[in-house]
C-alpha cells in the first residue's frame, strides 16, 4: 500500500512545500547576519561577546542534533505534517521571545530551544517522499535545498532593509509572522499523509529495527561521506569575510557578493544534477560523487591559490555549481537506502550529522585560521575534499560486493 499522491496532485503540493520552505527559511536568515552587531550591543565585555558571536550560530545546531531523529521518530509514527506545524510553530513563538530578549544569555538560551523545537527541513523532505514517486526523489531534495538557498539569499536582504529603517526587535517580530503563516499554510493547504508504519499489519520478527537502520550499509556510509563534505564546505564560514578582506583588499559588498556566489551557483545547478543522477545505480552515483569531490579538490586550491579578485569569483561559483550535486544527492541516497520505513527517523539522523558536520566545520576552521595563518584558509578546504575522495573511495569498496553476494 502506497501514500504517493498521483503525479498531477503531487507536482503542486511540492511546489506549495517549495514556497512554504523558501519563506519560512527566508525568515529565519532575515536576523542571521545581524546577530553580532545586535549582540555586541547587548554585551558587556569583549569575551562575552567573542563566545556569544560564535554560540548564537552553535546554539540551534546544536539544539537540532540532539532532537532530530527523536522528531523524526514522533513523525514516523504521528505524521510528518504534524511536525513541519511543530516545528514552525517553535520557530514562531522563539522568535517572538527573542524580539524582546535584551540580555545576551536569554538570547544564547532561546537560540538553542529554538534548534530543539524546530528542525523544519527534517520532516519537510519526509513528507515530500511520502507524496512524491521514488523515481523522482533526488530531484525533490535538490528542489527543496534549492528553495532553503534562495530563502537565506532573500531573508538577509529583507532583514537587511528592516534594519535600516527599523531596530532589530522587527525582523524578530516578521520572522515570527511569517512562520506562524507558513503553520497556517501547512495546516490548511497540505493533505495529510497516513505514516507508513501504519501499513504493515503484523509485527514479524524480520521486522526492520527503524532505530539501528541509520548504523547499517550503506546509509552508515553515505552519512560519513555527507558528513565530510559539509565540514569541508563550512570551513571557510567563520573566515571568509577576513580572507577575502585581506587577500584581495575589496570593499564590503563586493565580500557579500562573493559569499552569494556560492548559494547563486548551487540554485542554478541542483536540479541539473538531480536529474544527471536520477537513474543511477547507487555503485555509479558514488563514483561521480567522488569524481566532484576531487574537482572541489582542485577548485578550492586554486581559489587559495590566485589573487586576481575575478578569478577568485568565477572560482567561488564553480565551487556552488559542483555543491549542488553532493548534499541533495546524497540525502535522495539515503532515503532511498531506508526504504518505504523510518523516513522521518533515518532524515532526522541525516539532519543531525549535518548539523553537527556543519558545527566541526565552523570549528574548524576558526581554529585553522586562528591557529596555522588566515591565507592557507582554501588549501585546508582542498584537504578535507580529498578526505571526502578517501571516504567514497572506501564506501564503494565496502558496497560492490553486496550484489554479487545476494546473487549468489
Amino acid at each position: 500500500m502506497s501514500n504517493v499522491v498521483a503525479p498531477g496532485p503531487a507536482s503542486r503540493l511540492v511546489h506549495l512545500l517549495f514556497v512554504i520552505q523558501l519563506v519560512s527559511m527566508g525568515a529565519m536568515e532575515m536576523s542571521g547576519p545581524f546577530w553580532p552587531l545586535h549582540l555586541k550591543a547587548l554585551s558587556t565585555a569583549s569575551w562575552e561577546f567573542g563566545f556569544a558571536g560564535v554560540a548564537v550560530y552553535v546554539g540551534p545546531m546544536l539544539g537540532i542534533v540532539l532532537t532530530s531523529a527523536f522528531w523524526g521518530r514522533v513523525g514516523d509514527r504521528f505524521g510528518h505534517k504534524l511536525m513541519m506545524i511543530r516545528a514552525l510553530l517553535g520557530l514562531a513563538l522563539t522568535q517572538l521571545a527573542l524580539a524582546y530578549a535584551q540580555d545576551v544569555w536569554t538570547i544564547l538560551a532561546l537560540r538553542f530551544v529554538q534548534g530543539a523545537c524546530a528542525g523544519f527541513i527534517a520532516p519537510a523532505q519526509a513528507y515530500g517522499v511520502s507524496i512524491e514517486s521514488p523515481a523522482r526523489r533526488a530531484r525533490l531534495f535538490a528542489y527543496l535545498q534549492v528553495s532553503t538557498n534562495v530563502g537565506s539569499l532573500a531573508g538577509a536582504v529583507m532583514g537587511g532593509l528592516i534594519l535600516d529603517h527599523a531596530n532589530f526587535r522587527w525582523i524578530n517580530i516578521g520572522a515570527a509572522v511569517l512562520c506562524a503563516a507558513c503553520a497556517a499554510a501547512v495546516a490548511l493547504l497540505l493533505p495529510s499523509v497516513a505514516p507508513a508504519a501504519r501499513a504493515v499489519p503484523v509485527v514479524t520478527t524480520a521486522q526492520v529495527d527503524l532505530s539501528s537502520a541509520w548504523r547499517r550499509a550503506p546509509i552508515a556510509g553515505l552519512l560519513a561521506v555527507t558528513g565530510i563534505l559539509l565540514v569541508s564546505r563550512m570551513v571557510t564560514q567563520t573566515p571568509f569575510s577576513l580572507y577575502v578582506s585581506s587577500v584581495f583588499g575589496v570593499s564590503n559588498w563586493l565580500v557579500g557578493l562573493c559569499y552569494g556566489l556560492l548559494a547563486l551557483g548551487f540554485v542554478v545547478s541542483a536540479s541539473l544534477w538531480a536529474r544527471y543522477f536520477e537513474h543511477a545505480s547507487l555503485p555509479l552515483a558514488l563514483r561521480r560523487i567522488g569524481h566532484v569531490a576531487m574537482a572541489c579538490a582542485v577548485l578550492t586550491a586554486a581559489a587559495g591559490i590566485t589573487r586576481d579578485i575575478s578569478t577568485f569569483f568565477a572560482l567561488h561559483f564553480a565551487w556552488g555549481v559542483l555543491l549542488g550535486a553532493t548534499t541533495p544527492v546524497l540525502m535522495a541516497l539515503i532515503s532511498r537506502s531506508a526504504g518505504s520505513l523510518g523516513q522521518g527517523y533515518v532524515l532526522g539522523v541525516a539532519q543531525s550529522t549535518a548539523q553537527f558536520s556543519s558545527i566541526t566545520g565552523i570549528a574548524l576552521g576558526g581554529w585553522l585560521t586562528q591557529g596555522f595563518g588566515l591565507q592557507y584558509t582554501y588549501f585546508y578546504v582542498a584537504a578535507c575534499y580529498l578526505l571526502a575522495v578517501a571516504a567514497v573511495l572506501l564506501v564503494r569498496r565496502e558496497r560492490m560486493p553486496a550484489p554479487q553476494q545476494q546473487g549468489a
